[in-house]
């Protein structure tokens, strides 16, 4: 039985990450590991270590993105939560077993990690990402 491990990271859209520091970095003294472009998903990260979890800061690049209609429709504010799973594709299988709804189906698989979302509808309105990390 797969297991979540613990929440990777809670993501924050963002209209620039720039502007979105003057709270997190300056105000509240979080360091900024990186910036990082995003092409999958259309965007812009910027990623904030807290403990053993992050806070990251998401910018769309593209209009259309799925992103970029979040930011038109809600504003800025808090996008999803980020569970690392042991093993994603378990969890995945058991999840549809449940008859949990899926925005992916399959993880998609980017270098060192998978990703799959689950639909809000299934979550309490909390779109969930669940993330495994394939390689250090």
């Amino acid at each position: 039985m797969a297991k979540v491990k613990r929440i990777h990271h809670v993501a924050v859209v963002v209209p620039e990450i720039e502007g979105a520091l003057a709270f997190w970095r300056d105000a509240l003294g979080i360091e900024v590991k990186q910036v990082e472009d995003v092409p999958s998903q259309k965007s812009s990260v910027a990623f904030l270590p807290l403990g053993d979890s992050e806070i990251e800061l998401v910018q769309p690049t593209q209009e259309g993105s799925g992103v970029a209609k979040f930011l038109a429709e809600r504003g800025p504010g808090m996008h999803h939560v980020c569970l690392e799973v042991d093993n994603i594709d378990e969890m995945l299988d058991e999840l549809k077993h449940k008859q949990v709804r899926l925005i992916n189906e399959t993880p998609l698989e980017l270098e060192g990690r998978k990703m799959a979302f689950v639909h809000p509808k299934s979550a309490n309105g909390v779109l969930v990402e669940l993330y495994e990390i394939t390689s250090l």
